[in-house]
């Protein structure tokens, strides 16, 4: 265990991102018989697993340092659905059941590639004057949140079998895939949310260095 340095996590579904550090924190204090300072670099969304940079003590004060590199997603898309949330944890509606080719979502996914004009979704950690989007977005509240830039070095379809298509995409840091997935629906024209996500890669970091070791109580 190390008192100051990066710990790579590789989170399982169904546990948020802070609970991952909650955890580790007890671990780490727990064997060095001291408080001990633990920071993310960047959260995951609760249903979403993979790749976690966590920083250990000193090295807290270089986190923005991580946050801001490059990530690898692989999701799973449904198609013909949205959702609230534009995940599995949201209202479900049914929009279309349109079975598109896969020749269209190849051509679709190309206006993807590039950098490309993306409004994060309300569900999500960014402030909103002062609190998380996802907190006013639970309350009811409505929450505007202005398009930014970002992107997408690379978009790869890697299976579909309708309603199911998996892609692979490698990010700059600040894209939401939930929201890449929702757009891709609307440029189909059947709707589309996103059933799995997993972080493979932050820059050179791979989530096959990654360890659930320290999550186990």
């Amino acid at each position: 265990m190390i008192e100051d340095g990066i710990i790579l996590i590789d989170k399982p579904a169904g546990m948020s991102s802070f609970g991952v550090v909650a955890r580790v924190r007890r671990q780490l204090s727990q064997h060095f018989g001291h408080k001990m300072k633990v920071g993310h670099t960047g959260t995951l969304d609760p249903f979403a697993t993979g790749l976690m940079i966590l920083v250990v003590g000193k090295e807290c004060k270089n986190a923005q340092k991580y946050s801001k590199l490059d990530k690898t997603y692989e999701a799973t898309i449904v198609l013909g659905k949205t959702s609230s949330t534009g995940d599995p944890e949201g209202e479900i509606v049914e929009v279309s059941d349109k079975k598109v080719v896969q020749a269209y979502i190849e051509k679709v996914l190309e206006q993807f590639t590039g950098e490309i004009a993306q409004t994060p979704p309300a569900f999500s950690a960014i402030k909103v004057d002062g609190q998380r989007a996802y907190k006013l977005a639970r309350a009811g509240k409505k929450v505007e949140i202005p398009a930014r830039n970002v992107t997408i070095y690379s978009l790869q379809l890697l299976s579909y079998e309708y309603p199911i298509l998996k892609i692979r995409t490698n990010v700059s840091s600040g894209t939401y895939i939930r929201t890449l997935a929702q757009d891709i629906g609307d440029g189909l024209g059947i709707g589309a949310y996103c059933s799995e996500l997993r972080r493979v890669t932050i820059d050179k970091y791979s989530v096959e260095d990654a360890s659930q070791a320290f999550l186990i109580e």
